[in-house]
Protein backbone atom coordinates (compact mmCIF):
# COMPACT_ATOMS: atom_id res chain seq x y z
CA UNK A 1 0.00 0.00 0.00
CA UNK A 2 2.59 2.68 0.99
CA UNK A 3 4.19 2.01 -2.58
CA UNK A 4 0.79 2.68 -4.16
CA UNK A 5 0.42 6.24 -1.91
CA UNK A 6 4.31 6.90 -3.20
CA UNK A 7 2.67 7.19 -6.86
CA UNK A 8 2.11 11.19 -7.75
CA UNK A 9 -0.08 10.51 -11.00
CA UNK A 10 -1.37 7.91 -12.96
CA UNK A 11 -1.47 10.78 -15.47
CA UNK A 12 2.09 11.59 -17.22
CA UNK A 13 3.71 14.69 -16.84
CA UNK A 14 3.34 15.50 -20.68
CA UNK A 15 -0.23 14.66 -20.73
CA UNK A 16 -0.75 16.47 -17.41
CA UNK A 17 0.87 19.84 -19.28
CA UNK A 18 -1.25 19.19 -22.14
CA UNK A 19 -4.68 19.30 -20.28
CA UNK A 20 -3.55 22.38 -18.73
CA UNK A 21 -3.34 24.04 -21.72
CA UNK A 22 -6.33 23.43 -22.96
CA UNK A 23 -7.99 24.38 -19.19
CA UNK A 24 -6.48 27.86 -20.41
CA UNK A 25 -8.09 27.28 -23.65
CA UNK A 26 -11.32 26.58 -22.34
CA UNK A 27 -11.68 29.49 -20.27
CA UNK A 28 -10.14 31.85 -22.57
CA UNK A 29 -13.00 30.71 -24.92
CA UNK A 30 -15.44 31.01 -21.89
CA UNK A 31 -14.59 34.81 -21.76
CA UNK A 32 -14.54 35.55 -25.14
CA UNK A 33 -18.32 33.78 -25.36
CA UNK A 34 -19.22 36.31 -22.24
CA UNK A 35 -17.41 38.92 -24.58
CA UNK A 36 -19.63 38.21 -27.48
CA UNK A 37 -22.65 38.28 -25.16
CA UNK A 38 -22.37 42.05 -23.73
CA UNK A 39 -21.52 42.81 -27.19
CA UNK A 40 -24.75 41.49 -28.30
CA UNK A 41 -26.54 43.06 -25.36
CA UNK A 42 -25.30 46.30 -26.53
CA UNK A 43 -26.32 46.29 -29.63
CA UNK A 44 -29.93 45.13 -28.41
CA UNK A 45 -29.90 41.61 -29.77
CA UNK A 46 -30.95 39.74 -26.66
CA UNK A 47 -31.27 36.53 -28.19
CA UNK A 48 -27.71 36.09 -29.43
CA UNK A 49 -26.65 38.05 -26.00
CA UNK A 50 -28.11 34.81 -24.31
CA UNK A 51 -26.77 32.38 -26.82
CA UNK A 52 -23.13 33.75 -25.97
CA UNK A 53 -23.68 33.71 -22.33
CA UNK A 54 -24.98 30.52 -22.40
CA UNK A 55 -21.94 29.44 -24.38
CA UNK A 56 -19.95 31.10 -22.22
CA UNK A 57 -21.34 28.79 -18.99
CA UNK A 58 -21.29 25.82 -21.14
CA UNK A 59 -17.48 26.41 -21.79
CA UNK A 60 -16.38 26.82 -18.07
CA UNK A 61 -18.46 23.60 -17.66
CA UNK A 62 -15.90 21.97 -20.02
CA UNK A 63 -12.98 23.92 -18.11
CA UNK A 64 -13.72 22.32 -14.89
CA UNK A 65 -14.83 19.20 -16.75
CA UNK A 66 -10.81 18.88 -17.44
CA UNK A 67 -9.70 20.57 -14.47
CA UNK A 68 -11.27 18.24 -12.05
CA UNK A 69 -10.18 15.37 -14.59
CA UNK A 70 -6.30 16.34 -14.08
CA UNK A 71 -6.76 16.29 -10.40
CA UNK A 72 -8.82 13.04 -9.97
CA UNK A 73 -5.97 11.17 -11.82
CA UNK A 74 -3.60 12.51 -9.12
CA UNK A 75 -2.06 15.14 -11.63
CA UNK A 76 -2.27 18.96 -10.80
CA UNK A 77 -4.89 21.61 -12.43
CA UNK A 78 -3.65 24.93 -12.64
CA UNK A 79 -6.01 27.88 -12.22
CA UNK A 80 -5.54 29.86 -15.55
CA UNK A 81 -4.59 33.17 -16.38
CA UNK A 82 -7.31 34.73 -19.20
CA UNK A 83 -5.77 37.72 -21.12
CA UNK A 84 -6.52 39.19 -24.41
CA UNK A 85 -10.23 39.24 -24.53
CA UNK A 86 -11.71 41.37 -27.20
CA UNK A 87 -14.46 43.48 -25.90
CA UNK A 88 -14.70 45.30 -29.75
CA UNK A 89 -16.72 43.36 -32.55
CA UNK A 90 -16.58 44.33 -36.57
CA UNK A 91 -20.00 43.07 -37.03
CA UNK A 92 -22.97 40.41 -36.20
CA UNK A 93 -21.66 38.16 -38.47
CA UNK A 94 -18.32 38.30 -37.71
CA UNK A 95 -18.99 37.50 -33.69
CA UNK A 96 -19.97 34.08 -35.11
CA UNK A 97 -17.44 33.88 -38.07
CA UNK A 98 -15.08 34.49 -34.47
CA UNK A 99 -17.18 31.85 -32.47
CA UNK A 100 -16.75 28.89 -35.88
CA UNK A 101 -12.74 29.70 -35.64
CA UNK A 102 -12.47 29.38 -31.75
CA UNK A 103 -14.53 26.03 -32.55
CA UNK A 104 -12.64 24.75 -35.02
CA UNK A 105 -9.23 25.89 -33.09
CA UNK A 106 -10.51 23.83 -30.09
CA UNK A 107 -11.43 20.38 -32.41
CA UNK A 108 -7.94 20.51 -33.63
CA UNK A 109 -6.35 20.81 -29.94
CA UNK A 110 -8.79 17.45 -29.15
CA UNK A 111 -7.59 16.02 -32.34
CA UNK A 112 -3.95 16.52 -31.01
CA UNK A 113 -4.62 15.22 -27.83
CA UNK A 114 -6.16 12.25 -28.51
CA UNK A 115 -3.06 11.83 -30.92
CA UNK A 116 -0.60 12.02 -28.05
CA UNK A 117 -2.90 10.03 -25.65
CA UNK A 118 -2.67 7.14 -28.27
CA UNK A 119 1.18 7.65 -28.59
CA UNK A 120 1.65 7.80 -25.03
CA UNK A 121 -1.03 4.82 -24.71
CA UNK A 122 -2.97 6.41 -22.20
CA UNK A 123 -6.41 5.00 -23.36
CA UNK A 124 -7.99 6.53 -19.66
CA UNK A 125 -7.33 10.03 -20.79
CA UNK A 126 -8.40 9.14 -23.84
CA UNK A 127 -11.76 8.01 -23.10
CA UNK A 128 -12.78 10.62 -21.02
CA UNK A 129 -11.57 13.21 -24.44
CA UNK A 130 -13.74 11.31 -26.51
CA UNK A 131 -16.94 13.24 -25.01
CA UNK A 132 -15.55 16.54 -25.74
CA UNK A 133 -14.29 15.06 -29.45
CA UNK A 134 -18.22 14.57 -29.83
CA UNK A 135 -19.20 17.18 -27.96
CA UNK A 136 -17.04 19.68 -30.83
CA UNK A 137 -19.15 18.58 -33.83
CA UNK A 138 -22.34 19.84 -31.75
CA UNK A 139 -20.40 23.16 -31.54
CA UNK A 140 -19.06 23.33 -34.75
CA UNK A 141 -22.26 22.64 -36.53
CA UNK A 142 -24.54 25.15 -34.65
CA UNK A 143 -22.02 27.44 -35.86
CA UNK A 144 -21.90 26.81 -39.05
CA UNK A 145 -25.93 26.94 -39.23
CA UNK A 146 -26.49 30.00 -37.79
CA UNK A 147 -23.91 31.69 -40.09
CA UNK A 148 -25.93 30.10 -43.04
CA UNK A 149 -28.69 32.09 -40.97
CA UNK A 150 -26.85 35.34 -42.19
CA UNK A 151 -26.36 34.14 -45.95
CA UNK A 152 -30.38 33.25 -46.56
CA UNK A 153 -31.69 36.64 -44.22
CA UNK A 154 -28.87 38.67 -45.14
CA UNK A 155 -28.17 41.77 -42.11
CA UNK A 156 -29.91 44.39 -44.66
CA UNK A 157 -33.13 46.23 -43.13
CA UNK A 158 -34.35 44.25 -40.13
CA UNK A 159 -32.60 40.98 -41.11
CA UNK A 160 -30.16 41.51 -38.41
CA UNK A 161 -33.12 41.29 -35.88
CA UNK A 162 -34.44 38.22 -37.97
CA UNK A 163 -31.46 36.59 -37.29
CA UNK A 164 -31.16 37.02 -33.69
CA UNK A 165 -34.69 35.61 -33.90
CA UNK A 166 -33.99 32.49 -35.71
CA UNK A 167 -30.98 31.80 -34.02
CA UNK A 168 -32.09 30.19 -31.26
CA UNK A 169 -34.10 27.76 -32.97
CA UNK A 170 -30.85 26.31 -34.14
CA UNK A 171 -30.01 23.10 -32.63
CA UNK A 172 -27.98 19.87 -33.05
CA UNK A 173 -29.96 16.56 -33.44
CA UNK A 174 -27.75 13.29 -33.10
Amino acid sequence: MKDLLKLKSSLSEEMENILNEQVKVEAYASSLYLAMSSWCDEKGLDNAAEFFAKQSDEEREHMLKLFRFINDRGGRAISPEVINIPTEFDSFRGVFEQALEQEIFVTQQFNEMSAKCMELKDFTTFSFLKWFLDEQVEEEYVMRRILDLFDVIGEEATGRWEIDRQLVKVSYDE
